[in-house]
């Protein structure tokens, strides 16, 4: 591991190992495959990924995991459905604190002021002013809709 490896990335190394000793093999599994794609993100841009980049890849990840879970629950398969969501809880213990609806709001105030958005052409930009600050802690399809609503209005 490089001298200085991000916290998220230790904290989720030592998570593994603490998985490992208690023998908790699901934790495991879904531990690893963080890890793993963390990785291989490493070796495809060969440079470390950082904590924002590693928030990157644990939101891609959950948001694999819940479109999976509609699918099974929408199947029926109640047995698949609970290994999502078990993997998703767990992933999600990595994940920055989730904003409230007000603080997303007041965010999408400031930055529509920011940028000088007036009408929903302006939405690429405010939604890409937003993106690095709400990433992880929000739900971008939701921020979307609430941006589109904000400068329809």
């Amino acid at each position: 591991m490089p001298a200085e490896a991000s916290p998220l990335k230790v904290i989720i190394q030592d998570q593994i190992k603490t998985a490992m000793r208690a023998r908790e093999k699901e934790r495991l599994a879904t531990l690893r495959q963080i890890s793993a794609s963390i990785k291989q993100i490493e070796i495809d841009t060969r440079q470390d990924v950082d904590d924002d980049g590693i928030i990157t890849i644990l939101t891609k990840m959950c948001k694999q995991r819940r479109d999976s879970l509609t699918q099974f629950e929408a199947a029926g398969r109640d047995d698949l459905a609970a290994i999502e969501i078990a993997e998703l809880a767990i992933i999600e213990e990595f994940m920055p604190a989730a904003m409230s609806d007000d603080e997303i709001a007041s965010e999408i105030k400031a930055v529509i002021a920011e940028v000088g958005a007036s009408s929903p052409r302006d939405m690429g930009k405010v939604m890409n002013a937003l993106r690095p600050k709400l990433q992880g802690r929000a739900d971008m399809g939701a921020v979307s809709g609430l941006v589109k609503a904000a400068l329809t209005a």
